[in-house]
């Protein structure tokens, strides 16, 4: 744990002694765990109870293979994990995509959310008892009426723009969009610069492309207002500049560890993501 800050460890570590449809499509999220890995007769055997299900949203540019290496330590350490498949259209539609997901599953559940994916976390939880903490990994904690774009500019810092790929596209309603692309060939400096070489140029070639629309939807609901959270800032994002990160912490009261990481943090660190998102699990049993 050589790159978190030792104030920002402290901190996550005191705070856990303190605080802290069956009709979904087929296809429409990936299950890499299951639901509720503690059965009633592990509890009624003295075991305790089930720990929480571990949801993982990704952000733009990735896809749910981006968790893979926090997937497998989460496993590991006996978690039901679910990776959920953002579609990237919006956080309104998104997060509504990705409630269907919290209802089918039954219990305490921890929603994690990369980079965009922090938008579609901060609305889907609200008003969810079952959901027991919120952890953002270089990720936006929008308030109303704010919008990932707005909050990517309110400090200076990000090169994304200057390595996007805007490609036009014809929406099912037949009206005409753009969806975004990083530039295959900045795609590790822009987004995974602390990743190797071939597991970026595979994550590149896989990137899945996000409306622009999306960027610009404002918020209407904030889940960190009423839920206890965790965030990882990533001070070398060139996606997301740290001051912006740390500033959405920072309001939301969010329990803080800050790494010397690209964006890609959850490839390129698992072991520290993992490590925020087990503490914000612990603290909810």
């Amino acid at each position: 744990m050589s790159n978190v800050k030792r104030a920002s460890k402290r901190r996550i570590l005191a705070g856990v002694g303190a605080a802290v449809t069956a009709g979904i499509a087929v296809g429409a999220f990936a299950l890499v765990g299951t639901a509720n890995a503690d059965t009633d007769a592990d509890r009624s055997a003295g075991k305790g109870l089930a720990k929480p299900t571990i949801l993982l949203e990704h952000g733009a540019f990735a896809d749910a293979s981006s968790w893979n290496g926090v997937i497998a330590r989460l496993h590991a350490d006996g978690y039901p994990v679910v990776a959920a498949a953002n579609p990237l259209r919006g956080p309104h539609t998104d997060a509504t995509a990705l409630r269907g997901v919290l209802d089918h599953i039954k219990g305490p559940k921890i929603l994690v959310g990369h980079s965009y994916g922090g938008s579609v976390i901060s609305e889907a939880a609200a008003n969810d008892p079952e959901v027991k903490g919120l952890v953002y990994v270089a990720a936006f904690l929008p308030a109303p009426g704010e919008s990932a774009l707005e909050l990517t500019n309110k400090y200076p810092g990000s090169t994304l723009p200057g390595a996007l790929d805007p490609v036009p596209v014809t929406n099912p309603d037949g009206s005409k969009g753009t969806e975004l692309y990083i530039q295959q060939d900045k795609f590790r400096h822009q987004f995974a610069a602390d990743v190797s070489e071939a597991k970026a140029a595979l994550a590149a070639a896989g990137q899945r492309p996000i409306a622009q629309s999306a960027l610009e939807e404002k918020a209407t609901v904030a889940a960190w207002k009423t839920i206890s959270s965790w965030d990882i800032v990533t001070t070398q994002d060139l996606n997301i500049p740290a001051a912006a990160q740390r500033f959405m912490a920072k309001r939301a009261h969010a329990r803080t560890a800050e790494v010397a990481a690209s964006h890609s943090v959850a490839v390129s660190h698992p072991g520290i993501v993992t490590h925020v998102i087990e503490e914000a699990a612990h603290a909810a049993r």
